[in-house]
């Protein structure tokens, strides 16, 4: 067997609770959840070139539907509680859809080889095609950056097909 062939388990310290809010500049996220279906399925579905281009991976293959969102929410939710990955909704303060961002082990989201053995966890986000534009990518990386020290990991790997050029 080779490291393509494992999911890399979180290796949480015992009774962890994954911080449940994340605010950044004009930016809140919480745990995606099935409430979100309405705004999560129109912000995919308009925006789904962009996440190809920024996120890249297989999903989403077609616009999504409101019995597949459903079902890949309560997913999200169920993964969530039991701390198998963590997935977030990112409004504006204003209430404004922005997107998500997610939190693998690693080997679930990319394939692990030797050299990503190191990393303890997956990170990838997306964003609507119209806060795309408006620099939104760029300040959600930004945000991850920040706020992913409340997360009890080594050494953190951004599996985005497009990565901003930051250096901060």
């Amino acid at each position: 067997m080779t490291p393509a062939d494992y999911i890399k388990k979180f290796d949480l310290p015992l009774g962890f609770e994954p911080p449940l809010k994340l605010s950044y500049q004009d930016i809140v996220a919480w745990p995606l959840t099935r409430n979100d279906l309405k705004e999560d399925m129109e912000a995919v579905n308009s925006s789904l070139d962009t996440i190809r281009k920024t996120r890249g991976g297989v999903w989403p293959e077609e616009a999504v539907t409101e019995e597949f969102d459903l079902l890949d929410l309560a997913w999200h939710e169920r993964e969530f509680r039991d701390k198998d990955s963590f997935a977030y909704v990112v409004y504006t303060d204003k209430g404004e859809y922005v997107g998500c961002f997610y939190l693998y082990p690693m080997g679930h989201r990319t394939q692990l080889t030797e050299e990503l053995l190191e990393y303890d966890i997956d990170v990838s986000w997306w964003v609507t095609e119209s806060f795309y534009e408006k620099g939104y990518y760029e300040k959600l990386y930004l945000a991850l950056k920040d706020w992913l020290v409340k997360f009890p990991t080594k050494k953190i790997y951004y599996s985005n097909k497009e990565l901003p050029l930051i250096t901060n």
